[in-house]
């Protein structure tokens, strides 16, 4: 997966339903550049099932989709819809495990 000095390698995925994907897939490649993704390749025939399996892998890190109604509705984190227009911060990447919140006295 991703070390803190590599970048996200990612894969970009487009439904095989999608025609014309030439749009789709400038939004996709679009957004895998302003997120600088080490992109590993362009799926439009594999079934989702196979993508998953390069994320379960380790192969990929990112998939990046180009609508939300392509996102199949069994899909595993982390998928990006590259068409909302935002891209992660690198303060947002995961740095480790988290401590869990404290709350303060008297609360619940």
């Amino acid at each position: 997966m991703v070390s803190p000095l590599s970048r996200p390698v990612a894969a970009i995925w487009i439904p095989s339903h999608v025609d014309p994907i030439e749009p789709h897939l400038m939004v996709c490649l679009d957004h895998a550049r302003r997120c600088r993704y080490n992109l590993l390749g362009i799926i439009t025939t594999a079934p989702w099932d196979e993508v998953r399996h390069l994320m379960i892998d380790g192969k990929v890190d990112v998939v990046v989709v180009a609508e939300r109604e392509h996102l199949p509705p069994d899909r595993t984190p982390r998928i990006e819809v590259a068409a909302r227009g935002n891209h992660p911060s690198p303060a947002s990447s995961p740095r480790g495990p988290v401590p869990p919140r404290q709350r303060r006295p008297g609360q619940s």
